[in-house]
């Protein structure tokens, strides 16, 4: 059995939507370029059909991947989530007290991380810094410039 992935229902949607269309457009997409250029004849000099190949075989890697973290997909019961401490799921909101400017972030499973939307993993330095924390609680947290200072200032679902 392979690794437990945690995911919330629109993140597992989105990944079976994904394998969809791997197995469904691309992959037959692909086996039809083979086809193509197996018809042009000698197949140890034909640069097309290698390039197929070797297309087909970087496909069926990435779908033997997405089925594999289908297999091992649990999905987080947001039912069960509360805002007394920060855990998965929850939006915080965060000052900077060096620079006295606030963040929120949404902690989210590694797959579903998206800075641009505030989304950042759970993995993440300054998500593994709050985990577990309170509204009102200072912490430092070990980033790769350095140590932040942040001061929990809500938590919300």
């Amino acid at each position: 059995m392979g690794k437990v992935t945690y995911m919330t229902d629109e993140g597992l949607k989105k990944l079976k939507e994904e394998l969809n269309h791997l197995m469904g457009v691309e992959r037959p997409k692909i086996s039809q370029q083979i086809a193509e250029a197996r018809d042009k004849g000698d197949l140890s000099e034909n640069a097309e059909y290698d390039a197929a190949k070797e297309a087909q075989g970087l496909l069926e890697m990435k779908i033997a991947k997405l089925q594999e973290l289908l297999r091992n997909a649990r999905i987080i019961d947001e039912s069960k989530i509360d805002t007394d401490s920060i855990q998965m799921l929850n939006t915080v909101k965060i000052k900077n007290l060096k620079f006295n400017k606030e963040f929120v972030y949404t902690i989210v499973p590694e797959n579903e991380a998206d800075i641009s939307k505030g989304r950042i993993a759970v993995g993440a330095p300054i998500a593994q810094g709050l985990i577990g924390k309170k509204v009102g609680d200072v912490v430092k947290i070990k980033v790769p410039s350095g140590e932040m200072e942040f001061e929990i200032l809500d938590i919300s679902l």
